[in-house]
């Protein structure tokens, strides 16, 4: 069997899910077609979905990740802030800004 580098974890756009179930389908020495015929899925729709594609329809993606023994656990994420950048003007002293508002350290 061949090891695979799979990287478990945050999952950001479908071809990052896409790659890491292709990994997994591999490092388990699993055919397209074996999964296929496992979850009565297409081996079309698994290739496309392996790749990345956006229009996947949901329930044949947890459908196929159950199928390869994975689960989707979804996490509440920190509030997104506004960049934080540290700037500093001619006159040296460094100041952090939010979004538009600037403040003095």
């Amino acid at each position: 069997m061949v090891r695979h580098n799979i990287s478990y974890g945050r999952i950001q756009s479908t071809g990052d899910l896409g790659q890491l179930v292709r990994a997994h389908r591999k490092g388990k020495g699993l055919t397209l077609e074996t999964v296929s015929g496992l979850g009565n899925l297409s081996t079309r729709f698994l290739s496309e979905f392996e790749r990345g594609k956006e229009t996947a329809e949901i329930g044949k993606i947890l459908k196929a990740l159950r199928t390869l023994g994975l689960d989707v656990i979804v996490q509440k994420t920190f509030p997104v802030l506004p960049a934080l950048r540290i700037v500093f003007l001619p006159t040296c002293y460094p100041r952090v800004a939010f979004g538009s508002t600037l403040f003095v350290i």
